[in-house]
């Protein structure tokens, strides 16, 4: 369903005004820090230890344990979300061909109209 004149209006001024006031947020490269595999891995068993560890706390009625299981597991996820050593940023590579018809996304259709107003400046 297309835009009014009014909803279009509105878009083109929120799209000056960002790119007036925040264009470092709209140059940022796209992408994030890649997770490193052996993280994950080991993470994710220092969240199993740290369940059971917490379990047998709350069974044995022995705070320290529980406690010291809850650590574990928080260790174990901040392990599995934390990147790699050699872990770099991630850029995604330009696009050499633009989607066609029906199957490009939204934001595909939103870029190719933004280059579109672009190229008529």
């Amino acid at each position: 369903m297309p835009l009014s004149e009014q909803e279009q209006r509105l878009l083109d001024e929120m799209e000056r005004h960002l790119m007036r006031n925040d264009a470092d947020v709209v140059s940022a490269p796209r992408g994030g820090r890649t997770l490193s595999y052996r993280n994950i891995v080991y993470g994710t068993i220092l969240v199993l230890l740290g369940i059971g560890g917490l379990i047998m706390g709350v069974s044995l009625q022995v705070i320290a344990v529980g406690v010291i299981g809850f650590v574990v597991m928080l260790g174990g996820v901040i392990l599995a979300i934390t990147p790699g050593r050699g872990a770099k940023a991630r850029v995604e590579p330009e696009r050499t061909s633009k989607p066609q018809g029906n199957s490009s996304s939204f934001m595909d259709r939103m870029n190719d109209r933004w280059d579109k107003r672009q190229e008529e400046r």
